[in-house]
């Protein structure tokens, strides 16, 4: 039995960001409406997940290049990077604490069969699920979360707890600066409202080296931290070296104490006969 970890009466989900979101919930697909950059964002965010995790592979499949990859996109909202990591192959678990959120993934996935087997939504807050997911996934994805939880240290730490050993952590968010204020809620909100207003409070924003120490207390390496660009007038995003507004992170999490790791015990499993007891590999 696992203990229970978390007192589920203090939650990382933060109410008056859920009643944000709870209008827009229908708007998720609507590429030229409130969520173009997000859309636009997967020009960047899809190819820096498959390829970093493809380069810790020595193994490739392709035109799946992820297959056997499990995947939990937290915050997955209606779905906008589950679809493409699952096309990629992985295995996508998507979670959101707003139902409306994902009843509007569901009916989309539902669109296409490959998907509908590769992708699973549950309207769900992240510490719902650690008690029954310790461990479990090979890769969690929080893009664009961060700024919205209530409380990020507890939010890191479930984060730790249902990733295997020497599983990846991807995140992006937006740096917490005078020129990140400017952009990301005075142009982006007010001016050009590309984002609808009140969308991001800036006290809320997440500095990377704050993510970083958090991320280095809570058993995580920082393996990278890319800054990301939007260009309002192409719609489109490229990487910078400059973290100073947006930013996104790779992290992984440090194996067990005397654990193999991944190669290490596909070695092994090759070596041993199969038995009754083995784990199955998706």
């Amino acid at each position: 039995t696992v203990k229970r970890l978390f007192n589920t009466s203090h939650s990382s989900v933060d109410s008056k960001e859920m009643k944000k979101f709870q209008l827009l919930a229908h708007k998720w697909w609507d590429e030229e409406g409130e969520y173009s950059a997000l859309h636009s964002m997967n020009d960047i965010r899809v190819p820096f997940i498959r390829d970093t995790l493809l380069n810790m592979s020595s193994s490739y499949n392709l035109g799946s290049p992820l297959s056997g990859v499990k995947i939990l996109d937290v915050g997955c909202g209606g779905g906008l990077l589950s679809e493409p990591l699952g096309r990629l192959g992985a295995s996508v678990t998507g979670i959101d604490p707003l139902e409306d959120n994902i009843r509007t993934a569901d009916q989309h996935k539902s669109f296409d069969p490959v998907l509908a087997k590769r992708i699973q939504y549950k309207s769900s807050s992240l510490e719902e699920i650690v008690e029954e997911s310790m461990e479990t996934f090979d890769v969690i994805v929080a893009s664009e979360v961060v700024e919205h939880v209530a409380d990020l240290e507890m939010f890191i730490k479930c984060c730790s707890q249902v990733l295997k050993p020497e599983g990846s952590l991807f995140i992006t968010t937006i740096n917490k600066t005078q020129l990140s204020y400017v952009l990301g809620i005075v142009v982006a909100e007010k001016i050009i409202g590309i984002v609808p207003e009140g969308t991001h409070e800036w006290e809320k924003f997440v500095p990377p080296e704050e993510l970083e120490r958090l991320l280095e207390s809570n058993g995580f390496s920082v393996k990278t931290v890319n800054g990301m660009l939007y260009n309002p007038l192409s719609g489109s995003w490229s990487w910078m070296e400059s973290t100073s507004v947006n930013y996104a992170v790779h992290a992984v999490k440090s194996g067990a104490q005397g654990q193999p790791s991944p190669t290490d015990a596909l070695s092994e499993m090759e070596s041993e006969q199969p038995s009754a007891t083995a784990g199955t590999t998706v």
